[in-house]
């Protein structure tokens, strides 16, 4: 009996030794097909990225449903330190990782609740793990292999960092809970959504509440559980008493504090919502998407704010009242290519009188006859035509002038016209018949080249209406601005930028605010333009005469057909901006606005720019620069041109003397032109149909 016994009793022995080591053999099994480490990047969540104004203050976040600032160890509070250790992970600094005390207890537990999954035991090595080194494929099943794989990857973490990084890694990486849709990651974001406060200036009370968080974030949410929120926070600090990080005076006292919690809609925030929209899409477009979705960027923009706002007191001084069209301002330095100012007179949201379309960069409109300086310009760079002694005959062009397009047929906005004139004259008092005689003898090709050099990005089709502003697809503000900015810098183009420099969280900077600069003109070319364009705005039948605000400036007004967009594009030695205004619908016309009349450029949209000028040049008041490289031009001999000179009294390209208010200026005009002419344009440009007839009127 006893032999029987004692045989039952070794084979129960070896039975128990070999399910042992069956279990050991798969458990280290389950262990050695995990990966190491080493071989698993990071998965930290994106962090919020702040997009700074000119001045430094804060324009808003980029954030998504994901919140999540990284504060280093240096800002964490000490007793925010200690109240986690306390109530997550008591033994921390005693484990090697893995709390195998712990884990014990917490499968006693498990076993005894009957649970199907594993619960508790973790340490903060371990939640570590969890949130930021497993893969997803692991995470999703928290059984015993995960428990396995996650003590694993713990002792191997432990190994390679100190426990204060560990802990500072946690601290930024562990969810604290949801509030209006985005979960705040790490105490950075937490500290900001729960009490409106950086981390470093949470008291003990404060510091309680956001440690109790991460074991129920849902639960806990002191803005919608305020009760359990309390608890919570009185057994946080009931633990730092326990573990002797405390007081029980301190603890009392804590305990007796309210919540203290605050709302913080600063992430939802965003002062200036177009201009901040804009600004990420230009992140996205340089940087890539991954990079703006990790975030913890830190994005300083060119917008000035003090121009910003009077960029939209300037438009709602003037278009403010019900059924107003809208408008949009850009302005641009052209000596850099940034942006300084970009508004509307919508109001950002979705609803009566809002939207979130931006007029400034996103609107492609008609530009009418501010699109004639690209004609200038092809003629004096492509062709070296003087346009003070290039002439043509302005008159209505019926259909038929123009052979292969019938039905093309060109009158001036007044229906007037001043017979044989030269293109200044016609620049002046924008003549469309001469411009689109000039356009055709040029070559539309030509000047939608130069257009595109200039700065337009749109496309361009090459169709004879395009010399007087008949676009196929239109262009925006922005890309208006960013042309004549090319005239006003003496001849490069700048790309356009909004954002100056990008910190990264590593602290590497992208300086993005330099463009390259790519000539296109020289000083003395656009010289010559800046002394016609000038004429638009001093002489007494210029079209663009409420844009004079007592300093030099050159630039064009514009006009469309039906009176759909008003335009004044002009520019300064160092501010190049565009004025647009028009209702939403293309179609409809501004015949009278506020008693105005009907709605050209000269009207609407000068006297707007008049008023952004005249403050946003804060007191320069300089002339444009005689050239390093002056420029002598002959007459170009088109094949509508006109040879002959015109009586004197027509031709306003020979003044020297332009009036400011109360003060005259004097340039030199161009020379005189030599007798010998440059061979003849080709003719008809090519290409689609376009918008031909009556449009494109002068902008007066």
């Amino acid at each position: 009996m006893k032999r029987a016994v004692l045989v039952g009793l070794l084979v129960a022995i070896c039975g128990l030794a070999l399910g042992i080591m069956a279990i050991v053999g798969w458990v280290v099994a389950v262990a050695d097909s995990a990966p190491n480490i080493g071989q698993l990047s990071p998965r930290l969540p994106g962090q919020v990225s702040t997009v700074y104004a000119a001045n430094g203050s804060v324009l808003g976040y980029i954030a998504s449903d994901t919140l999540r600032t990284y504060v280093p160890q240096s800002e964490l509070p000490g007793q925010l330190r200690q109240a986690t250790v306390a109530i997550e992970d008591r033994r921390f600094y005693q484990h090697g990782g893995v709390d195998y005390e712990g884990i014990l207890r917490a499968g006693v537990r498990d076993l005894l609740s009957g649970g199907g999954r594993i619960q508790g035991g973790s340490t903060l090595t371990m939640q570590l793990v969890g949130n930021v080194y497993l893969p997803n494929r692991i995470r999703e099943h928290h059984n015993i292999r995960y428990k396995i794989i996650q003590a694993k990857l713990a002792n191997e973490l432990e190994s390679k960092h100190s426990r204060a990084w560990i802990l500072t890694q946690y601290l930024n990486d562990v969810p604290y809970g949801t509030v209006g849709g985005q979960t705040a990651i790490g105490v950075g974001a937490a500290s900001r959504v729960f009490f409106d406060k950086p981390v470093w200036k949470l008291d003990l009370a404060q510091v309680a509440l956001l440690a109790g968080l991460p074991q129920a974030p849902s639960e806990y949410n002191p803005f919608l559980y305020p009760k359990l929120a309390r608890a919570r926070r009185s057994e946080v600090l009931q633990a730092m008493v326990t573990s002797h990080y405390i007081t029980r005076a301190e603890a009392k006292a804590a305990n007796a504090a309210p919540l203290q919690v605050k709302s913080n809609p600063a992430f939802q925030t965003l002062h200036q919502p177009y201009v901040f929209n804009y600004v990420r899409q230009q992140l996205i477009k340089q940087l890539g998407y991954s990079v703006v979705h990790r975030g913890g960027l830190k994005i300083y923009t060119t917008i000035n704010l003090a121009d910003q706002a009077e960029a939209r007191r300037a438009i709602l001084a003037h278009m403010d009242e019900p059924g107003d069209p809208a408008a949009a301002l850009v302005a641009i330095d052209p000596n850099n290519g940034h942006i300084v100012a970009m508004a509307q007179s919508t109001t950002y949201g979705i609803g009566t009188g809002e939207t979130t379309f931006d007029y400034a960069t996103q609107a492609e409109r008609q530009t009418g006859s501010s699109f004639k300086p690209f004609v200038l310009m092809t003629m004096i760079h492509d062709y070296d035509g003087n346009p003070n002694t290039t002439y043509y005959d302005s008159h209505y062009l019926a259909p038929g002038w123009l052979p292969g397009y019938p039905d093309y047929s060109v009158h001036t906005a007044e229906e007037s016209y001043q017979g044989v004139i030269s293109v200044t004259k016609a620049m002046t008092v924008s003549d469309n018949t001469v411009f689109a005689q000039l356009g055709v003898d040029l070559g539309m090709k030509k000047v939608d080249v130069i257009a595109h050099e200039m700065g337009i990005t749109s496309p361009l089709f090459g169709n004879p209406s395009e010399a007087i502003g008949g676009l196929k697809i239109g262009v925006s503000p922005l890309q208006m601005a960013d042309a004549y900015a090319t005239l006003a810098n003496g001849g490069s183009h700048i790309a356009p930028t909004i954002i100056n420099k990008v910190v990264y969280p590593n602290g590497n900077v992208s300086m993005l605010g330099s463009p390259k600069p790519k000539q296109v003109f020289t000083d003395g070319e656009t010289y010559v333009a800046d002394q016609v364009l000038q004429t638009v705005i001093t002489a007494p039948d210029g079209t663009g005469t409420a844009a004079n605000y007592g300093c030099p400036a050159a630039g064009k007004t514009g006009t469309t057909s039906n009176y759909t967009d008003a335009w004044f594009v002009g520019y300064t030695p160092i501010l190049s901006t565009a004025v647009w205004v028009g209702y939403p619908n293309a179609t409809t016309s501004m015949n009278d606005v506020n008693g105005l009349g009907p709605g050209f450029g000269g009207t609407l949209a000068a006297p707007i720019w008049h008023d952004f000028m005249e403050y946003a040049s804060h007191g320069y008041c300089g002339d444009f620069s005689p050239p390093a490289d002056p420029w002598q031009g002959v007459p170009f001999n088109g094949a509508h041109s006109v040879s002959r000179l015109p009586p004197a009294s027509t031709n306003s390209g020979s003044a020297s003397a332009k009036s400011y208010k109360n003060k005259t200026l004097y340039s030199q005009p161009p020379q005189q032109a030599p007798t010998s002419l440059p061979p003849a344009a080709g003719g008809n440009s090519t290409g689609g149909t376009g918008v031909f007839g009556g449009h494109g009127h002068g902008g007066g």
